[in-house]
Formats: structure tokens, C-alpha cells, sequence
């Protein structure tokens, strides 16, 4: 496809045509309504000059008679004006004016003529048109009353001449307009449609090209630069993810095999039941690791968005407080709940419970120094039109420059990996947050953590 077609089929350029055309239509209606009431309006003037003068001779004529209107018509025969005249007896022979003869006078009854006219310009005549009023006086004689209309119509000719050449002006320009304009969008479109091509060939740090002017083709780029953004952290986050799958299901996969393979060299039948109990304490930790990544990829997702329902706070901390409460005495600890009444938000209950639980879970685990018991608080209240969801302990808590990349999968910091667990717990509290349209907070508690759920309240009105 050649550059002119190209530029012919953009959008751009058939909008400017079609703003053209309704332009030009409209300035065509608009000059052609002013040249016809031009027109008209300097031809009525020059009809209504043609009957007063005519209505004042065949007043002469009936008060003074016959040399009356003859004194009149030749005294003003004689002034060099655009003005004719013409005054004849019953047989039509001239007898006063500034005309020959009597012109060929139409068979209608208006009186209205239009006829040739030779008129002197030094030593040349010209041909004008002449536009009269035809009159029979009483006795039979003829008068004839009228104008040089010809500077009448060379102006109406100038003013058609110039709407015409207006337009045309208009569509040159227009269509000039228009071009320019298209070949700078189809440059623009262009450099995206390549910066597009080389991201689909496997250049993922590419952007799409952005003026700076702030129109609509900027928005556009800005919007895709986003997306580009977010499907390159997802990409580099599902590598992280593979490679970390990967990592994490060697170690125990290698330590199943080595089980395994004792056991059968071993023959005992004891090393066998060994073999298979700790196979069978492996595959659950797998299985927990992959169903939380399922659950992960699930809120993240936000799939179950459609099935979110009024969730009471109050009740949903009661209910993982309940559960947990022994757990935390087993530790010689505490596990201290505290919620405000009539607290909901729109959530997954079940969902909602997952991420309770797995705080609780790291609060049990990392929530003591060394040579103490977990001291634990739940709470909930309501803070701007939000709800949050405390959780908080006294152990070590979490430095403020791993906070942002803790909730990312498989992450585990040095402290933590004598304890058991995968590094995805808090990964998918910041999945299902997302999912409810939350934020996870991890701010410090002097000492130890404390982990905020901030969630949009939910009205019952709503």
C-alpha cells in the first residue's frame, strides 16, 4: 500500500474531509443566502427608483400636459446618468429621451422590460443591459423609464465569482489540511504499530513512543505503557515463580527419592513404613504449597468478584479467634480479640479467612522473641468510611526495607527459614486484598509487627 493511499484511508483524513464538506455546504448555503439577498435587494431598490420616477412623470403629464412631461423628460435625458428615457407619440415615433427607439415591448402586463443597450466609453461603445418600466399615458403616447443595470450585475457577478473561488480556496486548503494532518497521525500510529512489533518479538522492556502533547494518542500510549508495566511484572513474576516451583519442589522431591532408595536397599520393613510416612508428610506440604498458589492465582485473578456478599467482620474474627485461641495457649501465649459492632464489608468470606488465618499463622510462628510466649491481638474498627483489620505481636516484626517485597511468593527472610513454610502466606493475603479492592499494610508495633487489613466499608443501604 503506497504512503498516499495510506494517507487517504486514515481516519483522520476522512474526518477533516467530512468536516470539509459540511464546511464547505454550510458556507456555501450561508454566501449564497447573503448573494441573493444582495441581488434581490439592489434590483427591488433600483424597480422601486424606476416607479417612483415613473409615477412622478405621469403626474406632470396629467397636470401640465403634454409639454410638461416633454420639459421634464428632456431635461433629464440630457444629464449624463445612468438613467433612460424614452417618450413617443401614439405611432411610436420618438418624440423626447435619451433612447432611439422604443424597445420590443413583451406581451405580459408586468410593464417590466430588459433590453441592449449602447453606451459610449470615449472612443469605443460598450453593450450594457438596461432594465425599464413601459407605460401608456392617456392620448396613446408611450413612456419608457429605466436604468443602466449593467455595474448592477458586474457586482453580482463579482460577489458569485468570489463565493467560488472562496470554496474552491477552502477545499485546496482543506484538503492540504487534511493530509498534513493525517501524515502526522500516520506517523505517530506508525512508530506505536513498530514499538508494537518489536514487543510481540520478544523485546519486553519496549514502550510505546509518547509526543508529549497530551492528546488522545498520548493517552492511548500512556494506557498501553501501563498495561506493557503490569504484563512485564507479571511475566517476570511468573518466571520468579517457576524458577522458585522449581527450586522448592527439588528439595523435597530429592529427599523422597533418597528416602525411597534407602528404604529399598535397606529391606527393612521398618525403614519401609518410615519411607512412606515421611513420603506422605512430604506431599502434604507440596499439596499445601501448590493449593496456595491456586488460591493465590485464584484471588488475584478476581474471578470470584461477581460472588462477593456482606461479610460481618465481628463474626469472621470471632470465628478464626475461636480456632486459634488453643493454639496460642499450646505456645504459652495469649490471643486477645477486640472488634467494633456492626462492621461489613464485600468480600469471600472464605477467602477472608484465609488471609485472617494466615497472619495468625505467622503471628504463632514469628510473633515471639527468643525465650518468650506469642502474644497476639485482633481488632477491627472503622477508620474513614474503611474497615481495618489488625493483627499485631511482640516479636521480632519485619525490617521496613524487606516490607514491600515479603508479600511476593516464595519470599523468605534469613530469620524465618528455620521455621516451616513456604514463603506464601502473605502472598495470598495481598491476592485476596486486591480481589476485595483492600491494602496490606506491615508497619511497625514497638516491638514486633503489626499487620493492618484496610477494606472499603459496606453499607446495608448499599
Amino acid at each position: 500500500m503506497t504512503v498516499r493511499s495510506k494517507l487517504l484511508r486514515t481516519s483522520t483524513f476522512r474526518l477533516a474531509a467530512l468536516y470539509l464538506i459540511l464546511f464547505a455546504v454550510s458556507v456555501s448555503a450561508l454566501l449564497g443566502y447573503v448573494y441573493w439577498n444582495t441581488a434581490v435587494l439592489l434590483q427591488e431598490q433600483t424597480d422601486y427608483t424606476i416607479q417612483a420616477e415613473v409615477q412622478g412623470l405621469a403626474d406632470q403629464y396629467r397636470l401640465r400636459g403634454l409639454n410638461g412631461i416633454l420639459d421634464t423628460v428632456q431635461r433629464r435625458s440630457s444629464n449624463d446618468s445612468r438613467s433612460v428615457y424614452l417618450l413617443a407619440d401614439p405611432s411610436g415615433r420618438r418624440i423626447a429621451g435619451n433612447l432611439t427607439s422604443l424597445p420590443s415591448i413583451p406581451d405580459d402586463e408586468s410593464g417590466w422590460i430588459e433590453f441592449p443597450l449602447d453606451v459610449g466609453n470615449g472612443a469605443t461603445r460598450e453593450r450594457h443591459t438596461a432594465r425599464a418600466f413601459y407605460t401608456r399615458l392617456a392620448g396613446g403616447f408611450e413612456l419608457v423609464v429605466g436604468r443602466d443595470v449593467e455595474a448592477l450585475r458586474q457586482f453580482a457577478d463579482i460577489i458569485r465569482q468570489t463565493i467560488l473561488y472562496a470554496l474552491a480556496i477552502a477545499l485546496v486548503l482543506g484538503l492540504g489540511g487534511g493530509l498534513l494532518m493525517s501524515r502526522n497521525f500516520l506517523r505517530r500510529v506508525d512508530a506505536i504499530t513498530e514499538a508494537s512489533r518489536t514487543i510481540m518479538a520478544g523485546n519486553m522492556s519496549g514502550r510505546m513512543p509518547v509526543a508529549g502533547s497530551n492528546d488522545e494518542l498520548d493517552r492511548l500510549a500512556l494506557a498501553l505503557n501501563e498495561m506493557l508495566d503490569q504484563i512485564e511484572s507479571l511475566m517476570a513474576a511468573m518466571k520468579e515463580v517457576s524458577s522458585n516451583v522449581a527450586h522448592d519442589l527439588k528439595t523435597p522431591l530429592t529427599r523422597i527419592k533418597a528416602r525411597v532408595e534407602a528404604a529399598l536397599r535397606s529391606g527393612s520393613e521398618a525403614e519401609y513404613r518410615s519411607a512412606l510416612e515421611n513420603t506422605v508428610d512430604e506431599s502434604d506440604r507440596l499439596l499445601d504449597t501448590f493449593n496456595a498458589l491456586l488460591s493465590i492465582a485464584r484471588a488475584e485473578a478476581g474471578q470470584s468478584r461477581s460472588g462477593l456478599v456482606a461479610v460481618d467482620v465481628s463474626e469472621l474474627i470471632a470465628d478464626v479467634a475461636e480456632l486459634y485461641e488453643p493454639m496460642a495457649e499450646e505456645e504459652g501465649g495469649t490471643l486477645t480479640s477486640a472488634t467494633a459492632p456492626g462492621l461489613h464489608v464485600l468480600g469471600d468470606r472464605q477467602l477472608l479467612a484465609q488471609a485472617l488465618t494466615n497472619l495468625l499463622d505467622n503471628a504463632l510462628k514469628y510473633g515471639a522473641r527468643d525465650g518468650e510466649t506469642p502474644v497476639i491481638t485482633v481488632t477491627a474498627a472503622p477508620e474513614d468510611d474503611k474497615v481495618v483489620i489488625t493483627v499485631a505481636d511482640h516479636g521480632p516484626g519485619i525490617p521496613a526495607e524487606d516490607r514491600g517485597r515479603v508479600t511476593e511468593r516464595f519470599v523468605r527472610l534469613d530469620q524465618s527459614r528455620s521455621k516451616p513454610g513456604n514463603g506464601l502466606g502473605l502472598s495470598l493475603v495481598s491476592g485476596v486484598m486486591k480481589l476485595h479492592k483492600g491494602t496490606l499494610l506491615l508497619e511497625d508495633n514497638t516491638p514486633g509487627l503489626k499487620a493492618r487489613l484496610v477494606l472499603p466499608v459496606w453499607h446495608p443501604e448499599n
